[in-house]
């Protein structure tokens, strides 16, 4: 098998905020290593492949004191660039890879993602990220929150600029959605706070608006939100929510799921701070075929929002799917608790 030389990798950038990124997501990532092989598809410019390489090489060499660890670049032939680990003497291979996008559609994309066990975005070489995580890995380790944090930390500053003009189609989604005047509502995963104000206007003046985030920097962009609709900000993991069962009567999530490592998991959670009876709101401001096509995917009949596994989802978290609507403008889906 050809291999190329990971000596003659890139460097990695020297400014000190990239330097902890790159040690951060490789120490989430090798501990999402266990015994045995993992294939892990690294998304960005192929010729960075070398760089990723060698850097988990050097993390995994550094860290390991009772087993052996190789990784080889492959540089064979086809658009491929496969890495190899080696967790064991005379363990079997298996290969952590990425695919060229600009050979391939955006079927192959989507296959190869869900054939990976961990995703890694080197599209910012300056900012690597440990993207997606395969359920049954998802458990291992602390990257949720590493990486949630590093994704959204780079782009709090900017995402008003990119997605202000979203706020229309919150308020139309917060109305439809009738959550109950006086109640109280979490906005899970409430970024920079586009819902906060309509879901005041939902709940009046005697309601509760509660606004959670795990990323402190997009909890600072939502400041000025919060304070105008006299919302309270909290800092939380939606996988963990620091709240007794029973203490929303709706819930609001906007572009949450798709970011949850367990779907099922991430749903019984918002269920148990939900009283029965109350409501489950999932929202984008982009239907799933728009918001595929701006990240280059293909939809899939077996992704967490379609409305298939949704369903089954919500059924098996104690939730009953009452609407659902995935249009071009937006997605929009609406579950009773049980």
């Amino acid at each position: 098998m050809p291999t190329a030389d990971i000596s003659a990798a890139a460097p990695v950038p020297v400014d000190d905020s990239s330097q902890r990124r790159w040690a951060e997501m490789l120490g989430s990532l090798t501990a999402l290593l266990p015994d045995g092989s993992r294939r892990v598809l690294v998304d960005g410019p192929a010729d960075q492949a070398s760089l990723f390489a060698s850097r988990l090489g050097q993390r995994l060499t550094g860290e390991q004191r009772t087993r052996r660890v190789r990784v080889t670049l492959d540089a064979g032939e086809g658009s491929d660039v496969a890495i190899f680990l080696r967790t064991a003497p005379g363990g079997r291979h298996s290969p952590v890879y990425r695919k060229d996008g600009d050979d391939q559609d955006a079927r192959d994309r989507r296959e190869h993602e869900e054939r990976a066990d961990i995703v890694i975005d080197l599209h910012d070489t300056s900012w690597p990220v440990i993207r997606r995580v395969a359920v049954p890995l998802a458990a291992r380790g602390p990257w949720y929150l590493t990486e949630t944090r590093a994704f959204f930390a780079c782009r709090a500053a900017t995402w008003d600029a990119k997605f202000g003009d979203d706020l229309p189609a919150y308020c139309a989604a917060v109305a439809e959605a009738g959550i109950s005047h006086s109640g109280v509502v979490f906005d899970v995963g409430c970024g920079t706070g586009r819902a906060l104000p309509p879901l005041r206007q939902a709940v009046g003046p005697a309601g509760t608006v509660i606004a959670l985030d795990v990323t402190p920097e997009m909890l600072d962009a939502a400041r000025p939100a919060a304070q105008l609709a006299g919302a309270s900000l909290v800092i939380a993991d939606a996988r963990a929510l620091p709240f007794a069962d029973g203490s929303a009567d709706a819930i609001f999530a906007a572009g949450l799921v798709s970011h949850l490592p367990d779907t099922a998991a991430g749903l019984r959670e918002l269920g148990r701070v939900t009283r029965p009876g109350g409501l489950l709101v999932l929202f984008h401001p982009s239907g799933r075929a728009a918001l595929a096509a701006r990240h280059g995917h293909s939809l899939s009949p077996d992704e967490p929002l379609a409305e298939g596994p949704l369903r089954g989802f919500t059924a098996a978290s104690g939730w009953r799917l009452t609407a659902y609507d995935d249009a071009p403008h937006r997605f929009f889906a609406v579950a009773r608790r049980q």
